[in-house]
């Protein structure tokens, strides 16, 4: 069974982490997590494909670009931000696991997940122009400036090189050591905000420091009645450009959220 399949994981891992935090309680060897809390204010909805296992969101510009997951089932499709029209689609072959996805200059990239390879796609056609080799997993991509930022599914950033994909850098988040950082949002503001796999909390962070600079919690985002037996997790960040909102979405959702994040 695939990584991110089912969202029981994510049930399993909240009641364990519960578990501990009230055996810490009782034995009163609680640590205080002093990150500042935001939470969601949600401004509008859009539709979703509930079969999009997604993987990777970005806007750029009028263009919004996902990447979803899943072997045998991924592709990568460029739609209009406003209306939704599909501008273009590709479908990854078998084996190969779709995972997070980035515009840099005149390239798209998309990483795979065990597959060791990211693909440098034309943005406007998403036709594959080359492919380069890289070590562990692909999780998450955004791009700051002339870096290109990936997870792998630890508490470790990587930097990357915008044309080769080559390793210029990491940095570790300071405190959070636990997080499964994966699908990633270089914002505006400097900030790298990340989805943390299999919760509903989004951290937001310092990609110079690896400091933690705030955690959202976006549980209950999407209403029970709306869940189904393919319902997965939250997964899916990115900022709508000239504005203060993001837009948030989940593998298998049947909606996208434009949200707000605001004081708790």
């Amino acid at each position: 069974m695939e990584r991110k399949r089912r969202a029981p994981v994510a049930a399993a891992t909240i009641m364990l982490c519960a578990a501990v935090a009230l055996a810490a309680t009782a034995t009163g060897c609680t640590s205080r997590d002093n990150t500042p809390k935001l939470r969601l204010e949600v401004v509008a909805t859009r539709p979703h494909d509930p079969g999009a296992f997604t993987e990777g969101l970005e806007v750029d510009g009028s263009v919004l670009y996902e990447s979803t997951g899943l072997s045998g089932h991924s592709y990568i499709q460029a739609t209009d931000l406003s209306s939704g029209a599909e501008l273009a689609r590709v479908d990854l072959p078998a084996p190969l696991f779709g995972e997070g996805i980035t515009r840099v200059g005149d390239l798209l990239w998309q990483l795979t997940y065990k597959d060791g390879i990211a693909i440098a796609r034309d943005p406007a056609t998403l036709t594959e122009i080359r492919r380069t080799r890289f070590d562990g997993e692909g999780w998450g991509l955004c791009t700051r400036g002339n870096r290109v930022l990936m997870s792998n599914g630890g508490a470790t950033l990587t930097f990357r090189d915008p044309q080769t994909f080559a390793v210029t850098g990491t940095v570790t988040l300071t405190s959070h050591r636990d997080a499964r950082l994966n699908e990633l949002d270089c914002a505006p503001d400097g900030s790298v905000y990340a989805n943390t796999w299999p919760t509903d909390t989004i951290l937001r962070i310092d990609p110079d420091t690896g400091a933690v600079l705030a955690s959202i919690d976006a549980s209950g985002l999407l209403p029970r009645s709306a869940r189904t037996p393919d319902t997965d997790v939250l997964n899916g960040i990115a900022n709508i450009p000239g504005t203060d909102r993001f837009l948030l979405t989940g593998k298998k959702w049947p909606t996208s959220y434009e949200v707000r994040f605001v004081p708790a």
